[in-house]
């Protein structure tokens, strides 16, 4: 497939982790920072690859809000490199030596100098300031395209990207001379607002009803009784099994799950198993998590969020949550900002159920920290630096992404820094990898999504779960499944069908160099030289996916909600707060925090490779018969068909090193005394 836009060929550096030098390769604009590359003041990083005449649709409204971003750079970037690897390597002797936030800010960050006359350049230019963090990394602000245009010396246009017009420069925004000597990157585009959750139910992009606003509830899914026209769902992998075309050759399959409860997921994955092996060992520690804080970010926030968990909670035997375990940093509505671009509240409302809930269903002794954005653009990187610059957790989940690497290069840049930022403290940034594959069907080319694809933070791809009537782990196959619809007693379309429903993000990036972490474990003939995501991955099919809990939204405007309804969930979105939480229990029950945890992942596989779950293809193609709760249409889905993503023994880039469970978190920590 052809791509759909050209990319912008700039010259820039492979941010790499520990290479002795950075490959300088010819790539588009989704590089590395583009400094300046001459005493005018342009900065051709700031123009974002979709920002292309083939996809221009005409001039923006003058009077448009805009949000952009100023990155400052850090003061000795080589060295926040090599500080991030030396305390995150088991074995070297900088390992867990991390710095305090304070210390890091005042070795690595911008001086406060340079910062003020940033920010006063923005204010005499009429922009209005909307993030400024402690660490002094960027600043947050917005103005009218025309204040935009004048203030950067470009020309905001609209573009159509993704079926939505977004607002970027056609050509390089610039800055005077003296500021633009403190500033390393720009941007003025709405493509950080493209930023969603990684989430998806079951049903999401059949060819069917557009769903209605409320959520589908998991009663609504139909039980009729004759099991050969409709196939009622499985609350545990095989319970119910219905009659299909012959496929594969079977006549019968076995259904979708209703959605797997908390007490399923700690079973398969091993809490019981870890409880029992610390009670023979008179151990005297229940694994819960206690004693650990995981912080989950999103966009907004649910007004209902502490109501909602103690409902789920006592539905599915949790302990309950108050105000100490349960814990909010979030704007007040009236802040809320790009709703429309951003989904609105009530799109990002079933993320923040979902993530509390994975994390409190695998943890549940741990406290949750929530902290909303704004927005999904820069309120996100506000969020994520309250956490950083005053250490408020050691496990961060993150269930969202972009659309493939497809940011400007100054964002990617920007970002890396962050997360430069939170290894060299000691905190563990736990990304989603994505819900649409390779992006080849996106963006005309295949990539990982950003910014799972970063080498400073751990990737959780994937899984497709089942589970067995006494809670045991069965099997687990990639997460990627293709529907094909059955019409009176036959299939729409060959084998396994044309309806794609869905599969992990993963594959080579296209900006970053191969990390010495990844390498004896990521084929070479896969990674050719450069980072490879996913490194690990857990339970994220919808069709065997987690039963949340929430009150639904009705109205964006008052934020006024539903009664409390749980329905199933899927999506890397649940993967990554799975993996968040078992890494919680692991810290709790080690007595040590292991911050970011990929050289660790990969050293543990090295030594011991059967504390993960190895995810393979199966022998037998796996499939579940599902019925639509929506239109009552049958369809058999073929699992661990991920676009040109494929499972396979050892690392795959579907599945990375394995799925996580709590034997193997345990065995990360233990590994990381060396």
């Amino acid at each position: 497939m052809k791509p759909a836009f050209k990319s912008q060929r700039i010259i820039t550096k492979v941010l790499a982790f520990g290479a002795a030098t950075a490959c300088v390769l010819t790539f588009g604009a989704t590089g590395a920072m583009a400094s300046p590359a001459s005493p005018d003041t342009s900065f051709p990083g700031a123009v974002p690859s979709w920002a292309q005449p083939a996809n221009d649709a005409g001039a923006a409204a003058a009077g448009a809000s805009v949000e952009g971003k100023m990155y400052l750079p850090l003061r000795d970037r080589p060295g926040a490199e090599a500080l991030a690897r030396s305390v995150s390597t088991p074995g070297h002797r900088d390992y867990q030596n991390w710095l305090s936030p304070a210390q890091w800010i005042a070795r690595f960050s911008p001086t406060q100098g340079d910062y003020d006359a940033v920010v006063n350049h923005l204010k005499s230019r009429g922009l209005a300031i909307t993030g400024t963090p402690d660490s002094r990394q960027y600043v947050v602000f917005r103005g009218t395209v025309d204040q935009l245009n004048s203030a950067f010396e470009t020309r905001l246009r609209n573009y159509s990207f993704e079926g939505t017009t977004l607002v970027g420069p056609s050509d390089a925004p610039s800055l005077p001379a003296a500021i633009s000597a403190k500033v390393a990157g720009l941007m003025v585009d709405q493509g950080s607002l493209m930023t969603r959750p990684n989430s998806v139910r079951p049903g999401d992009g059949l060819p069917e009803p557009v769903r209605a606003a409320a959520p589908q509830a998991r009663a609504a899914v139909p039980k009729a009784g004759n099991a050969a026209t409709t196939a009622a769902c499985s609350s545990y992998y095989g319970q119910n099994t219905t009659a299909i075309p012959e496929a594969y050759g079977k006549t019968t399959a076995p259904t979708f799950i209703c959605g797997y409860t908390p007490g399923q997921i700690q079973s398969a994955y091993g809490r019981d198993a870890l409880a029992k092996s610390l009670a023979a060992g008179k151990h005297g520690t229940v694994p819960d998590g206690r004693g650990q804080t995981v912080a989950i970010i999103g966009a907004y926030a649910s007004p209902t969020m502490l109501a909602d968990v103690n409902a789920y909670s006592q539905r599915y035997g949790l302990p309950g949550m108050d105000a100490a375990s349960y814990r909010e940093i979030v704007p007040s509505p009236a802040e809320f900002m790009d709703q429309a671009l951003c989904r609105f509240p009530s799109g990002w409302q079933g993320e923040q159920a979902l993530d509390v809930d994975a994390v409190h269903g695998t943890a549940p002794g741990a406290t949750i920290l929530y902290v909303g954005g704004f927005n999904c653009g820069g309120g996100l990187d506000i969020a994520m630096s309250k956490i950083l610059d005053n250490k408020l957790a050691t496990i961060v989940s993150n269930s969202y992404g972009n659309v493939g690497e497809a940011l400007p290069a100054d964002s990617i840049a920007g970002a890396v820094n962050l997360h430069l930022q939170a290894a060299g403290e000691g905190i563990g940034l736990y990304f989603s990898s994505g819900d649409n594959g390779d992006q080849a069907a996106n963006l005309g080319y295949a990539s990982p999504d950003f910014p799972a694809s970063s080498p400073w933070v751990t990737a959780v791809g994937g899984t497709s779960l089942a589970v067995d009537k006494k809670g045991a782990y069965q099997f687990e196959t990639g997460w990627g499944g293709i529907l094909d619809r059955i019409v009176d007693g036959a299939y729409t379309a060959p084998l396994p069908g044309n309806v794609y429903g869905g599969g992990a993000g993963g594959g080579v990036s296209g900006v970053f160099a191969q990390p010495d972490y990844q390498k004896g474990v990521v084929p070479a003939s896969l990674a050719k030289g450069m980072r490879v995501a996913p490194d690990i991955s857990s339970l994220a099919d919808p069709y065997t996916g987690y039963v949340v809990g929430l009150s639904p939204i009705t109205d964006n405007a008052t934020l006024a909600t539903g009664p409390f309804m749980t329905q199933t969930v899927g999506g890397t979105s649940l993967a990554a707060p799975l993996s968040a939480g078992q890494m919680a229990v692991a810290q709790q029950v080690s007595g040590e925090t292991l911050g970011f945890a990929n050289p660790a992942i990969y050293a543990a596989y090295k030594q011991q490779p059967r504390v993960f779950n190895d995810v393979v293809p199966q022998k037998t193609q796996p499939v579940l018969a599902y019925t639509s709760a929506r239109s009552g249409s049958q369809y058999l889905l073929s699992m661990d068909h991920d676009t040109s993503l494929a499972t396979a023994k050892k690392y795959d880039a579907v599945t990375g090193v394995g799925s996580m469970s709590y034997r193997f978190a345990l065995a990360l920590n233990r590994h990381g005394r060396h």
